[in-house]
């Protein structure tokens, strides 16, 4: 391996447990070895999961947390040994990879439960919610260090929790903590005194408002996570090691606001501010803690804690660095790592390991690439949160989360067959045939690979003199650098494939292709506003291909696009204005509230004008006129307008029952759709 990245592979420890490097995959909701938001159980995809990361080279692997008390249904962790016993097999396995495992566990969600709809009736209407109670006990579920409201849903709040569920709590940690060790699992990682779960809402000030003995001091509000980590060393011995998931500082100006990571962004901080991590990092440790799994934030400052493509790379590096020098016990550093950084960091002393977690989703063997100098064959993850993190919420919805979603967490966009390995397989044809994709955008260089990986022989076909279809310009502000490495993925693994493709060449007429099968992923093309003056404004593709623009521009959209172009005139000093006719930015199912909250806070932060549930009326070389939902006209001047309001599919026609459509030209969507259709077509062909 290069020299840079030795830091990253020599041995630590945790306690007296030796890691062979310094990777740790940090937990991810959806790969517990449990199961998620169903009956627990052993999870036997997130077992495939985990196995294959710890087969290529991960030192430390914590799956995804796991209730202490199941959401569903109500049953303690620890009361279903049958798993426990599958556990031990799993270990058995695992520890032929080299790799160590701790499974973390946490105590709830509280306020931070991301409830939908239907679980806002069972918590707003005492009928429904006792009703309910077997399924889904959202009064326990929700339960809180204090009476907080829920960060998902407006007008619900949390319950202070009892001592006696504090204690039960406490009993169900040192349980299934001594169930784990006894099937062979390394150590416990607690979950957490992190992101605004339940244990962070005890910790911190702002939503603890208790007057008993977890309430009021430091000393008590970290008493709850003391409280667990001494419960388990009793019942499992001192040298069992317990890891503690913590955010280093809160980051929050108050419920439903963080505070940015701009330099002018000055804010007092309502959770835990450095001077007082400083001594509960101490005060954690001397209660038994063997290690802090550290990043910053809150569900109030949640971009933090997950951060998308606008956070800075390494965006928790500083803080982490600074607490380290406050506690004797290995420090591990998480939110968009990059190996470099990482492994300096480690040179330096200033953390201990570097944790990662959505690019083992995008690429479970990026670790195994990394130690064999093949770094250019790394799928790089974009931190979209397309698939592995869809909680939404927008004006007048609480999560507005797909079902399936919710049940099926960590999947990727990039990679369909990330925890869906049933659905998603490469199975070899005995049938190979020429196939023909039209169109070198990412749905077609996937059809391509996906189609040749099965043994078709695959030609491409893109009229323009480049691979990369509309995600060019998707992938052009300046805050999109692992778009842009992703096209250059794409465009390697097409040539290491020596998949053929035929530049500058345009098909219009498919039965010219003297193909056995055709799939089409011509893309889509902007919709057209009938506006008067529309030929004033340009469309947002236009811009994000390097179209310049003057001081101050309006947007015409304000989804998810158009909010992304407002941000990168942001960040190029220009004055943007967002019009949108619904009642709030971003108003779609699937855009991670960590994405979307990080936007509107910007907008708010930088004062940027946002007219909702507004019309267009006109558009003029000098302004637009407006119509708001009041029915009142405001002309707004401006040098530019931006039109971003969506795509109409363009199929290449074809009537021959060998014609496939995928990608947008299918229906317009984002990656995670045009990938994974991608596969939907070609594992049947």
């Amino acid at each position: 391996m290069k020299d840079c990245y030795e830091p990253l592979f020599t041995p630590w420890k945790i306690g007296n447990v030796e890691i062979k490097n310094r990777i740790v995959m940090t937990s991810m909701g959806g790969t517990s070895i449990f199961g998620w938001m169903e009956p627990n159980h052993f999870d036997k995809e997130a077992a495939k999961f985990l196995l294959e990361r710890a087969r290529n080279n991960v030192g430390l692997i914590l799956p995804g947390i796991a209730p202490i008390r199941d959401p569903m249904g109500g049953r303690w962790l620890y009361q279903n040994p049958g798993k426990f016993r599958e556990l031990k097999e799993f270990m058995e396995k695992f520890h032929k990879t080299g790799a160590k495992l701790f499974i973390q566990i946490t105590a709830g969600f509280g306020r931070a439960m991301a409830v939908n709809d239907l679980m806002v009736k069972m918590l707003k209407n005492k009928a429904l919610g006792t009703l309910g109670k077997p399924i889904f006990d959202m009064d326990f579920i929700t339960a809180s260090a204090s009476a907080t409201p829920n960060r998902w849903a407006d007008g619900v709040y949390s319950r202070a929790m009892t001592v006696k569920e504090i204690d039960e709590i406490v009993e169900a940690f040192a349980k299934t903590a001594k169930l784990c060790m006894d099937a062979g699992v390394d150590g416990i990682e607690v979950h957490a005194v992190h992101e605004g779960y339940t244990l962070d809402q005890f910790a911190t000030k702002y939503t603890n408002r208790r007057r008993d003995q977890y309430g009021g001091s430091l000393e008590n509000r970290y008493r709850f996570a003391a409280d667990i980590v001494k419960a388990i060393k009793a019942r499992c011995g001192a040298d069992f090691p317990v890891s503690l998931r913590y955010s280093v500082v809160s980051k929050t100006k108050g419920f439903r606001q963080g505070a940015l990571p701009e330099e002018g962004d000055r804010y007092t901080e309502v959770g835990r501010d450095m001077e007082e991590s400083e001594i509960a990092a101490k005060f954690l440790q001397d209660a038994g803690y063997d290690m802090l799994n550290c990043d910053n934030g809150t569900y109030d400052a949640w971009y933090w804690a997950h951060p998308p493509a606008y956070m800075p790379q390494n965006c928790n590096l500083a803080e982490v660095s600074h607490i380290k020098k406050f506690v004797d016990i290995p420090v591990v550093c998480a939110g968009r790592m990059e190996p470099l950084e990482g492994a300096a960091a480690i040179r330096a002393g200033k953390i201990d390991a570097m944790g990662v977690a959505r690019q083992f989703l995008t690429d479970a063997a990026w670790v195994t690439k990394l130690m064999e100098e093949r770094e250019e064959e790394i799928k790089p993850c974009i931190c979209c949160h397309n698939a592995c993190f869809t909680m939404a919420r927008h004006e007048g919805s609480a999560n507005d989360q797909n079902l399936m979603d919710a049940i099926h967490m960590a999947r990727c966009a990039l990679n369909p067959r990330t925890m869906q390995t049933k659905k998603y397989y490469i199975r070899k044809t005995d049938k190979p045939k020429r196939v023909a994709v039209v169109g070198g955008g990412i749905g077609g260089m996937e059809c391509a690979m996906v189609l040749q990986a099965r043994g078709h022989k695959v030609s491409l076909y893109e009229k323009t003199d480049r691979l990369g279809g509309v995600f060019l310009a998707a992938a052009a502000p300046s805050f999109k650098e692992k778009d842009r490495a992703l096209i250059e993925w794409y465009r390697r693994e097409m040539e290491r494939r020596r998949i053929p493709v035929y530049l500058h060449t345009e098909v219009t007429n498919v039965e010219d292709l003297k193909a056995d099968e055709v799939v089409i992923a011509t893309g889509a093309v902007p919709k057209q506003l009938p506006i008067p003056g529309a030929e004033h404004a340009m469309e947002a593709t236009e811009y994000l291909m390097g179209r310049e623009t003057g001081e101050r521009v309006v947007i015409i959209g304000g989804g998810l696009s158009g909010c992304e172009i407002a941000y990168d005139l942001i960040l190029k000093g220009k004055k943007p204005v967002i019009v949108e006719m619904r009642e709030d930015l971003i108003p779609v199912r699937g855009v991670c509230l960590a994405n979307s909250s990080f936007l509107r806070e910007t907008f708010a932060y930088h004062e940027t004008p946002v007219y909702l549930s507004t019309t267009v009326r006109e558009i003029r070389p000098d302004g637009v006129t407006l119509q708001t939902k009041e029915g009142k006209r405001v002309y707004v001047d401006c040098d530019d307008v931006i039109l971003s309001v969506g795509y109409d599919p363009k199929p290449l026609a074809g009537s021959s029952r060998h014609v496939h459509l995928v990608g947008d030209a299918n229906g317009v969507g984002n990656l995670r759709t045009v990938i994974w259709r991608a596969w939907d077509v070609c594992m049947k062909i």
